[in-house]
């Protein structure tokens, strides 16, 4: 049946979900604070105490008024979903998701079927992180515990006209408690499988009747699930901690103020790789006695490196937050001071062999300022304001090939793992450039690595503002719009310095061509039955130079038109051994290393109350994310740019071409959304149409990573979130998000053209089907039970494996086409609640079906034909205790 309606068309299957809504329950769902959130006192000036307080335009308003797509997940839903930081929240929310990969620094997140960000420092994400409405803008800032929170919201869809930098895909806000004025506190221990120890305390007291703070801290530790039985350790563990600290000036005059200081610490082995189909390279690393995981249990929870991996990671916080009210209008004024520090090593083959390790240092700092004023004039609300960003980047990198790694090399050229192939291509390619000793003991050196430094400079500045207009009773018009300017300064002092990477092979195999073609053909000529020797063809070529002359151009020709056939050129086969190819720095001659783009994002809304408890709206919308740049290994000139390369003296032998940076992402988005709350039952629904033309396509080869615009993706959507209570102990929640995303143009993927095809790693389907039932006992004490059902319909990961496009882009697409994804998690918590006392006493369990899957495929670090993988968290499950005063 879903798939009839699928066929029928986007709008179709809005119109029947719309006809399903007025019988089903709906979700109340909401997003930011700021400013200094009051929420807590709602019911007292007339709002219904079971109303949500949301701020997504930055003014309150309760989920019923606020006309956009909005989803908020509350404290208590995170104490009893045992939810412990960002990547446990899709869960939960239907149009979330998130994957965490290379590193514990590493998330990505997902709204609608957009976003990156992940794994590589130049690029910022889609969907913009805030806390206590300070921007977060790399992954590795935005993960750790989620400390003394009030609610999580997401913001769906294109945010730019309210939200300084770089939100064209949504928002994720965390918004903390604020230091209360009377003593209160809380204390949480848990302890679960994997020896799982999580302990975290609040407390907040007045210092005067007009200053109070708070203070929480906490600690997170796990042993890893997946073995690692090549280093001897267990990845995939948790070993984190925090402490936040909080002040709120409030004499209850015009002045308001809010001062936090954060501290959070992570040190941890992850993450685990397995391996998910074999090749022949995979047999020699086997036949140097390393070894890999069997692609046949790859939820086995058994991994091979030869030494454990590092993730250190600091993160330091400032910012402070005023609010100043003159009547009419309000000022707020945000501050923020970041740092982020990391050092992270991994063994890049992932195998227990001691072919490749990868170690590199990362520090961000950033400056975030944000200014702005609202107000009601009649029937006009406005707001108008300005944000600046400044950040820099660092990032050293080193590449270091290990002690077997020639020994693995003299295995894949054809040798027994002597080293007499090795040296046999040494001496096969000194010959062919003039001197048969110039490489002899030079290729595959075990310790020769590339290093360097990525530099980043980024400064922003937006002006923004929204005006809501009440046209009649009912009916209001939203206008808003976003001027950014966005200045980006790359700098590279990198150096690889392979010997092998540096040779081309296709002019080395067309010189070797042409001397067995001359060889032969003079041999033939002669009549020798065999190829003629240097001094037969000299001979030949003195005694007859008009007849040598054609011999050698047929040589030659045959060997331009078949230097780069694999199955004439037998040293193209080497080509997997090149893993560091030169490298040319930026800024150069040809290549400033700089971006300076600019653009005006908009929003055009009407809103009408079809009655005091049915709203709809329909808006349309754009977005807008600045260039990225690729600060990693595979940072390459664009093919563009050869021809002036060549002329400026920078093209180096055998240098490879891709992609510096990728241009502006901008988003357009529209939307028609109906909201209703009956009491008992809510629901929102909402349809879309979403486009992303320049979408950053982030792709992970193993060492490095492949950026580049993807063209267009366009999104059809249709979401309805909805609650019920039925009976007073029982409340039903029901989350439902259809997808249908489309690379409308993607010409230049890693696997070729993929215009027309589905976006991989986005499900048709994801369901979130909760239900809590909380049953009052007779001594005032209470019992809760909550459940939660994930599921996201069967997927593909990847599109293509571009290790595979040398046998043409249906077999990169077929090779990724095996791996697919399909989502059904269960978790479920049992609380007793000491209601006298303040003590409540839980047992929890998530993935209760220890439903197992994949996360990620890519192709294997210098294993030609073979993939490896990241998977997905078992069962977890344990006991928890609370105290509240």
């Amino acid at each position: 049946m879903g798939s009839a309606l699928a066929a029928r068309g986007p709008w179709t299957m809005l119109l029947c979900s719309a006809s399903a809504a007025a019988l089903l329950p709906g979700t109340a769902f909401a997003q930011a604070v700021t400013p200094i959130d009051r929420a807590a006192d709602a019911g007292s000036e007339g709002i219904p105490r079971n109303a949500i307080i949301v701020t997504a335009t930055k003014r309150e308003q309760t989920l019923q008024e606020i006309p956009v797509a909005v989803t908020v997940t509350t404290a208590e839903t995170l104490e009893r979903e045992q939810i412990r930081d960002l990547r446990d929240l899709q869960s939960v929310v239907p149009s979330l998701r998130v994957t965490q990969l290379q590193s514990s620094a590493n998330t990505n997140f997902i709204i609608r079927g957009f976003g990156n960000g992940a794994n590589n420092a130049g690029i910022e994400p889609s969907v913009g992180v805030f806390v206590d409405g300070v921007y977060r803008s790399r992954t590795s800032a935005q993960i750790g515990d989620l400390p003394d929170v009030s609610r999580v919201e997401v913001l769906r869809g294109p945010q730019s006209t309210l939200f300084g930098k770089n939100a064209s895909a949504g928002v994720i806000s965390i918004v903390t408690r604020l230091p209360s004025f009377t003593p209160t506190g809380s204390a949480e221990l848990s302890y679960g499988n994997y020896d799982a120890l999580v302990a975290r305390a609040y407390v907040s007291a007045p210092l005067d009747s007009n200053v109070a703070v708070s203070l929480a801290g906490g600690i997170n530790r796990r042993d890893g699930y997946n073995r690692d039985e090549g280093s001897g350790t267990r990845t995939n563990e948790r070993d984190r901690w925090f402490v936040r600290g909080q002040g709120l000036f409030d004499n209850g005059g015009a002045l308001t103020a809010r001062l936090i200081v954060d501290y959070d610490r992570i040190d941890e082995n992850c993450c685990g790789v397995v391996n998910l189909l074999s090749s022949p390279a995979t047999a020699a690393i086997r036949a140097l006695g390393g070894q890999v995981s069997d692609p046949d249990d790859r939820f086995g929870n058994v991994v091979y490196n030869n030494f454990a991996s590092t993730n250190v990671i600091d993160n330091v916080g400032v910012s402070g937050q005023f609010d100043l009210d003159l009547g009419p209008v309000e000022l707020t004024s945000i501050t923020a001071f970041r740092t982020t520090d990391g050092s992270y090593g991994q063994d890049v083959d992932f195998t227990s062999a001691d072919l490749l390790r990868r170690f590199y240092d990362q520090t961000l700092e950033t400056f975030t300022q944000e200014l702005r004023a609202t107000g009601t004039f009649g029937p006009v609300s406005a707001l108008l304001g300005v944000y600046y960003f400044d950040e820099q980047v660092q990032e050293r990198q080193d590449v270091v090939t290990g002690d077997a790694f020639r020994t693995f090399a003299d295995i894949s050229v054809g040798g027994n793992g002597s080293g007499a192939a090795v040296a046999n291509l040494e001496t096969t390619l000194g010959t062919l450039y003039g001197n048969p000793a110039q490489y002899r003991g030079r290729f595959f050196v075990p310790g020769r690595s590339e290093t360097g430094i990525f530099e980043l400079e980024n400064q922003a500045l937006s002006l923004f503002g929204q005006f809501d207009i009440e046209l009649a009773e009912g009916l209001v018009l939203t206008l808003g719009g976003n001027y950014t300017a966005d200045e980006k300064r790359a700098t590279t002092t990198y150096n690889a310095s392979d010997v092998f990477s540096g040779i081309d092979l296709v002019n080395a195999g067309n010189r070797a061509i042409t001397a067995q073609g001359i060889a032969t053909t003079v041999g033939n000529l002669l009549r020798l039955g065999r190829p003629a020797t240097q001094a037969e063809i000299g001979g030949f070529a003195q005694a007859n130079p008009a007849g040598f002359a054609q011999v050698q151009a047929g040589a030659q020709a045959f060997a331009a038109a078949n230097a780069s056939n694999p199955q004439v050129n037998p040293l193209l086969g080497a080509r997997a051994l090149q893993l560091f190819p030169p490298f040319v720095n930026i800024p150069n001659a040809v290549e400033s290393g700089e971006t300076d783009d600019d653009d005006f994002a908009y929003t055009i809304r009407l809103a009408y109350d079809l009655a005091a408890a049915v709203n709809v709206y329909a808006s349309y919308a754009t977005g807008f994310k600045a260039s990225s740049f690729n600060l990693s290994r595979d940072s390459r000139p664009f093919s563009g740019d050869a021809a002036a390369l060549a002329g400026a003296g920078l093209a180096v032998n055998n240098l490879t071409y891709g992609s510096r940076f990728a241009g502006p992402e901008e988003s357009t988005v529209i939307e028609l959304g109906l909201k209703t709350n009956r009491g008992r039952y809510s629901a929102n629904l909402t349809g879309f149409r979403q486009d992303i033309d320049g979408f950053q396509s982030n792709i992970f080869t193993g060492t490095g990573f492949f950026l580049a615009n993807a063209g267009k993706q366009r999104t059809w959507g249709v979401e309805f979130e909805g609650t019920a209570n039925p009976v007073d102990p029982l409340t039903l929640s029901l989350g439902v998000t259809w997808l249908d995303a489309v690379y409308q143009e993607f010409p230049l993927s890693s696997v070729g053209d993929l215009s027309g095809r589905s976006a991989a790693g986005v499900p048709d389907w994801t369901v979130v089907l909760g239900g809590q039932w909380v049953q009052p006992l007779p001594n005032g004490d209470e019992a809760v039970l909550r459940s939660t059902f994930h599921h996201e319909s069967e997927t593909n990961i990847v599109e293509g494996l571009p290790g595979f496009v040398s046998q043409g882009q249906g077999a990169a697409i077929a090779a990724a086409d095996q791996f697919t994804r399909e989502v059904n998690e269960l978790s479920a918590s049992f609380t007793y609640v000491m209601t006298d006392a303040g003590v409540e006493l839980s047992v929890w369990g998530r993935n209760l079906l220890d439903n197992r899957y994949l996360l990620s495929v890519f192709d294997s670090v210098a294993q030609p034909f073979a993939v490896s993988g990241y998977t997905s968290q078992p069962r977890t499950y344990g006991v928890a205790a609370r105290y509240r005063f």
